[in-house]
């Protein structure tokens, strides 16, 4: 293959612990990973970019996996204590946790962008991958439900926990904004683009309603190649059902080729889908039958592998 970067659309769990798995079996340096910043938001005063967050921490080996998120050991003193005082204190922010967000938050407010913000957490923490917001710019996913309230995506999936009654996601405020410095350069220098195994609505969506995104994937002669979030017609971990029933896609590994098969080039699968191969590759999509489910860093080392060389037989 051609001299370039791995780059990979990336939001959530799912695709921080693929990334942790891809920098197993490809040098970590080869890496940008592009994230989706609609689910930042300002928490006890500080700004927080949750996915932007959960890879540098997994990158960096620090995530608490039994969570998903945050950091291995964190205390939650500062949350706990403004709980005691009254705030409404749902969104579980450990202590170091809150410390990085408060670094970011200073460096913004001394002119300091997203991506150099992110860019100094994650050397400071040893990460050798670049990690790029979509968007320096307010990004905020809304879900609307069908009983007439409109929420934040955090609001939707940790203070409501996930409702069935999604009616429509709104991705305006992604669609206003910019791609962040350095997004459009490493699209178009890539060597693959890789589709995180996350959630194709809020993880996935956002980043592709930036304005000049999917332009430029479409422009890129890199291989395209996504990696199936649901396996056995369910996600793995997350509200995909919830949001993929919401925009009207059928919540299986086929719903979601389907949903990308005009901007994809190849598509991996887990084995417990292995019937749904054949009307994929219809799709005009080359595929890849394997077990997806990413137990730990072997198991998604494997999974990078073969998504990687699918690619490779599409350059």
């Amino acid at each position: 293959m051609t001299a370039g970067p791995i780059v990979a659309l990336s939001g959530g769990v799912g695709a921080a612990r693929f990334l942790r798995g891809l920098v197993r079996v490809a040098p970590p340096e080869d890496l940008i990973a592009v994230v989706n910043t609609g689910d930042d938001r300002e928490f006890y005063g500080v700004h927080v970019a949750p996915d932007l967050d959960i890879v540098t921490y997994t990158l960096a080996g620090l995530v608490n996996d039994a969570l998903g998120y945050g950091l291995e050991g964190d205390r939650f003193d500062l949350v706990e204590t403004l709980d005691r005082l009254g705030h409404e204190a749902w969104f579980r922010l450990g202590d170091r946790d809150f410390a990085h967000c408060l670094h970011r938050t200073l460096r913004l407010g001394e002119g300091a962008g997203l991506a150099e913000t992110g860019d100094e957490l994650r050397r400071a923490l040893g990460v050798a991958s670049r990690i790029l917001p979509m968007s320096e710019d307010p990004c905020p996913t809304l879900v609307d439900l069908e009983d007439g309230r409109t929420m934040h995506f955090e609001d939707y999936m940790i203070r409501e926990s996930a409702p069935d009654q999604v009616k429509a996601v709104d991705l305006s405020a992604a669609g206003a904004a910019a791609p962040a410095p350095g997004v459009l350069d490493a699209l178009a220098r890539a060597r693959v683009i890789v589709v995180c195994p996350s959630n194709p609505v809020v993880s996935i969506g956002p980043i592709l309603a930036v304005p000049g995104i999917a332009e430029a994937i479409a422009e890129s002669s890199a291989p395209v190649v996504a990696v199936s979030p649901i396996v056995g017609g369910a996600p793995v971990k997350g509200p995909a059902s919830q949001l993929l029933r919401g925009i009207g896609v059928e919540v299986s590994a086929l719903g979601v080729a389907r949903h990308y098969q005009g901007w994809i080039d190849g598509y991996v699968l887990d084995a417990q889908d292995t019937e749904l191969d054949a009307e994929i590759k219809a799709l005009g999509l080359a595929t890849r039958v394997t077990d997806s489910i990413m137990v730990d860093p072997e198991a998604a080392g494997r999974l990078a592998a073969v998504t990687l060389e699918l690619a490779d037989s599409l350059a």
